[in-house]
């Protein structure tokens, strides 16, 4: 099941959405004619794990982590599905990196990897935003429209061993599967909540593929995960 957030005019709605209709509690709303996608959670933190595909470890000549390197971005960075993604007038170097997410159902601390799968409502996709040419990894990774997120959560998917692709501008930028994935959708949960209370709507992100690269102004960036779908946004100028 696909549940999604919509914008409307009488605010927030949320239900399954089947065919671009969200079915909510008080009635069925059309997406583009009755709103628009909002990102489909509302955490209260967007953990983040890097470094963790052997190719993309090789390509930008990483050392190889013996745990989950994790960094965390703000509710502030957050994106919906085809919203512009603002080019920030503090950088020359913005770059795409397309991920899978998990989002937490609820409120848990200290899970064992053999119970992540009760605590995960289900999984979207994120766009890592980074502007390359900051100092530190706060200043790269957390402003404003730096995590594109969506369209939807997908409640019934095994993340284990499925697809992923990156377009940008109609040319394919990544492709990968997330059995190479260095350490696992139970391992990175389970290790969080160790250090954090995790919250439902919090969402766990657990890195790119190989080739992560630069975006220009109006460039289309489109991130598709098998069995989840596609987030799609547009570069926007500064």
């Amino acid at each position: 099941m696909r549940i999604a957030r919509l914008l409307t005019t009488n605010g927030p709605v949320a239900g399954e959405y089947v065919d671009g209709v969200v079915h909510a509690e008080d009635g069925r709303y059309e997406v583009g004619r009755d709103g628009r996608l909002l990102p489909p959670c509302e955490p209260s933190a967007l953990y983040c794990v890097g470094r963790n595909y052997a190719a993309t470890l090789d390509q930008m000549d990483y050392e190889r982590p013996d745990e989950p390197d994790f960094f965390i971005k703000p509710p502030a960075a957050l994106l919906a599905h085809e919203q512009p993604i603002p080019y920030p007038s503090f950088t020359d170097e913005l770059t795409y990196a397309g991920e899978l997410a998990a989002v937490i159902g609820e409120r848990c601390r200290n899970v064992d990897e053999t119970e992540v799968a009760s605590v995960v409502r289900g999984y979207t996709i994120m766009n890592d935003v980074d502007a390359l040419d900051q100092q530190g990894r706060t200043a790269r990774k957390a402003f404003d429209g730096s995590a594109p997120l969506g369209p939807w959560i997908e409640t019934e998917l095994d993340p284990s061993a499925i697809d992923v692709h990156t377009d940008v501008a109609g040319e394919r930028r990544q492709s990968a599967n997330t059995e190479t994935m260095l350490f696992g959708v139970e391992e990175i949960v389970a290790y969080l909540s160790e250090r954090f209370t995790l919250r439902p709507g919090d969402v766990v992100a657990f890195g790119s593929p190989e080739n992560p690269g630069l975006v220009e102004p109006g460039d289309d960036v489109e991130i598709t995960y098998e069995g989840v779908g596609t987030l799609r946004n547009v570069v926007r100028e500064p």
